[in-house]
């Protein structure tokens, strides 16, 4: 490129505006358990394991649970075990070959997988149960939008050529500029967690605007292609979706019409109430009143005092 750049044939003297290291895959965590010269467990807050020269147990996932941060023997919960991730090698037999998770899970679920995992530059453990948890995500998106019951591949009859609701518009309008945002800063990660949870409010919802599906398919392609491009083309699509103009997000459509706001009395917490986004005051005290459990600790009572932040709280000062 820097030849390029002295011959005159490119603009800039860096192929790229910025570097960016992408962290380490490594092979699945290990759980190892420890036993002493007697044969008895060892947790390991105990011990260092780098230097303990008892004996090391290797474990299979179902002999362990999670408690908190740590693993702990099913067995005997009061003994910790290791998890350590090794960097994939032959000799440790680790190694995850691409090839077979495509055969079993396709290509999307480990593209995407791999962007899940974690931000970008982190080193990350390799986990089957995350490959598992993507693949069956994608089987929801599947059934969102497809009739699972047909023998065919058909659209699902809950989505239909409807307008979105001011909820759905707002789910939509949200998903797009989060997704949107996180590409950007190439946050992979928690641009697939925002879809998710599209997937779980949407996908419940009767009927489905067809409208919002194919912007939600537009949002996934980057992330599961092929899905995607199939989907697309579900719903009634005969061109690539590869040269659609990305989805675009309006403003106005964001905020929210009810928000839920705290109710104090004397700084503890009485109730919650749910008024308008743009309620004022005093319609935001009349609510607070109204609740049952805050008229509980106000009667009897002279308030002093009614402190009200718009779209926030409403903290009544009594003796």
């Amino acid at each position: 490129h820097k030849v390029l750049f002295d011959r005159g044939h490119v603009s800039t003297p860096e192929p790229f505006q910025r570097l960016v290291n992408q962290g380490m895959i490594l092979g699945e965590a290990e759980l190892t358990a420890f036993k002493d010269k007697t044969g008895q467990w060892v947790s390991a807050r105990d011990i260092d394991p780098d230097t303990f020269d008892g004996q090391r147990v290797r474990l299979q996932p179902d002999q362990v649970e999670k408690r908190g941060d740590e693993f702990v023997l099913k067995e005997n919960p009061q003994i910790v075990v290791e998890s350590r991730a090794y960097k994939m090698s032959k000799s440790r037999g680790n190694v995850i070959n691409p090839d077979d998770i495509v055969a079993q899970y396709g290509a999307d679920s480990l593209r995407m997988y791999e962007m899940f995992m974690g931000p970008l530059e982190a080193t990350k453990p390799w986990s089957m149960s995350g490959v598992d948890g993507v693949y069956r995500f994608l089987g929801r998106v599947w059934r969102m939008i497809a009739d699972e019951a047909a023998e065919d591949v058909r659209l699902n009859p809950a989505v239909q050529e409807v307008d979105p609701t001011p909820q759905q518009q707002r789910l939509l309008h949200k998903t797009i500029k989060a997704v949107t945002e996180d590409i950007e800063k190439l946050s992979f990660n928690t641009a697939i967690s925002r879809m998710m949870e599209f997937v779980n409010e949407m996908g419940t919802q009767e009927p489905r605007p067809k409208s919002a599906m194919e912007t939600f398919v537009l949002l996934l392609s980057p992330f599961a292609p092929h899905i995607a491009e199939e989907l697309w083309e579900l719903l009634g699509h005969d061109q690539t979706l590869a040269y659609e103009p990305w989805p675009e997000y309006d403003e106005s459509l964001l905020a929210e019409a009810e928000i839920e706001i705290p109710v104090q009395v004397n700084g503890k917490l009485r109730g919650r109430i749910t008024v308008p986004a743009n309620a004022d005051q005093e319609t935001m005290r009349q609510a607070a009143e109204q609740h049952e459990a805050v008229a509980r600790h106000l009667t009897g009572k002279t308030i002093v005092k009614v402190i009200t932040v718009p779209g926030r709280m409403v903290n009544f000062v009594v003796k």
